[in-house]
């Protein structure tokens, strides 16, 4: 029977997948015979089990009778965890400027106890300013009307409010010198958003590390990455990284344990938190 769980929906029916796909196992069921226990296809499973499907409650317990699930009480708590997984993030509400392959990020987001991040081309969104990410969208984005990019705008701030809510993740960030050398906006919009790094090192929840020029090559020249990890076993680690018209996810320990280890090799080839500062704080002078 599921334990009491917390978390955005996204991990809430990742959760749950992963609870029906170790029953189906335990039960010595193939994905088309419990297909065939609700009537469905080999693939509606698949999609359940990987937190993508439709969590239906007629489903969820006819799947668990299936896989010799008996006990009323322990039926309910996987019923009521599907009730929970089902209800819309927050995030809805910009549906309209979000898409498909990021909204599970977002989910992450709000889940997860540690962030750690990679990015070697411009400030992560959780750390950018307005101005920064109006500058960003605008360029990303320039036949979108200014009504939406106000959107996305506001959408990316939103974000920002789980660094500053009560008991808020971890959030580590080895960040490219490149970064904060790119004219994004401007001197001015630049000037404000190095100053804001600045402040938001300073947060006890923020650890940013500056991997300057002089580090040479390194193991992840490739794209962005984030790796997400949760406050239980529950959760494997999640690695997640955007291309150009989506993004991919990775959760399977010997893939994210290769993420994991050429991080950790990058944060030993930055600059410590403290020589960042520095780094910031002349770099600022700069602009």
């Amino acid at each position: 029977m599921p334990d009491a769980l917390q978390g955005s929906p996204t991990v809430l029916r990742m959760i749950l997948g992963r609870q029906l796909q170790a029953l189906r196992e335990k039960a010595g069921l193939t994905h088309q015979q419990a297909a065939d226990a609700i009537y469905s296809s080999e693939w509606t499973i698949r999609r359940i089990e990987a937190g993508k499907g439709a969590l239906k409650p007629l489903n969820i317990k006819s799947l668990l009778i299936a896989y010799g699930v008996t006990d009323v009480r322990e039926i309910d708590a996987f019923l009521s965890l599907a009730r929970d997984a089902s209800r819309q993030g927050w995030w809805h509400s910009y549906s309209d400027v979000l898409p498909e392959w990021f909204k599970v990020a977002v989910g992450l987001e709000e889940s997860a106890s540690l962030i750690r991040a990679y990015e070697p081309q411009v400030v992560p969104g959780l750390l950018q300013t307005q101005e920064y990410a109006r500058a960003i969208t605008a360029a990303s984005f320039p036949s979108e009307p200014e009504e939406d990019t106000e959107r996305r705008v506001a959408l990316r701030l939103a974000r920002q409010d789980l660094l500053r809510r009560p008991a808020p993740p971890e959030y580590w960030v080895v960040l490219e010198e490149a970064v904060l050398r790119r004219p994004i906006g401007g001197a001015e919009v630049m000037r404000g958003q190095v100053g804001y790094l600045i402040e938001a090192a300073s947060r006890p929840n923020v650890t940013l590390q500056v991997l300057p020029f002089s580090a040479g090559w390194h193991p992840a020249m490739y794209g962005m990455f984030n790796i997400f990890r949760f406050p239980d076993d529950t959760m494997p680690d999640v690695v997640y990284s955007e291309e150009l018209t989506g993004a991919f996810y990775l959760n399977k320990p010997e893939e994210t344990g290769k993420y994991t280890e050429a991080l950790d090799r990058m944060a030993a080839q930055a600059a410590t938190p403290d020589q960042s500062l520095s780094i910031l704080r002349q770099i600022l002078k700069e602009h």
